[in-house]
């Protein structure tokens, strides 16, 4: 069993109260959990009905009607605690909760000396920061460029 990230990973359920959520196929232009995360294996998941929500981690089952457990409720608009669902239709999808993120993401001072187009030597200086702001700073030999998405080729 392993904690699997998936993109685009959604489906419906119609399941109540607070139990195993029973799955009931992928929304249309999404994967389904057993094809995306697999049998056994964790997710992180967000569940909403439109008005209530609630963020967790799971542990996804491949049987005649596929399922995803509530392992672990990190979050939810019943106070943290787990839905208590009535009738009618839920999405649910996987996510990576807040809670999983901590800081400012930064990698500084990457250093690469190679020029790979000439095999001259050049410095090359990458600063990534994520945090309330996304960019990427590149310097070229002292010179530094701003972009919010960044290609070398």
């Amino acid at each position: 069993m392993a904690l699997v990230y998936a993109d685009r990973v959604k489906e419906g359920s119609v399941t109540t109260g607070t139990g195993t959520y029973d799955l009931d196929g992928a929304a249309t232009g999404f994967q389904g959990f057993v094809a995306a995360i697999g049998d056994t294996n964790t997710c992180f998941y967000c569940v909403t009905d439109g008005t209530d929500w609630e963020v967790g981690e799971g542990t996804v089952t491949d049987a005649a009607t596929d399922t995803l457990s509530r392992d672990t409720i990190s979050s939810s608009s019943n106070s943290g605690a787990a839905v208590n669902w009535g009738a009618g239709a839920k999405s649910i999808f996987v996510v990576l909760p807040a809670e999983r993120i901590s800081g400012n993401l930064t990698v500084d001072n990457f250093t690469d000396t190679t020029d790979y187009t000439s095999g001259t030597t050049t410095a090359l200086t990458l600063s990534v920061t994520a945090g309330s702001e996304t960019n990427i700073q590149v310097s070229f030999d002292g010179v530094t460029q701003h972009h919010d998405t960044y290609s070398l080729s």
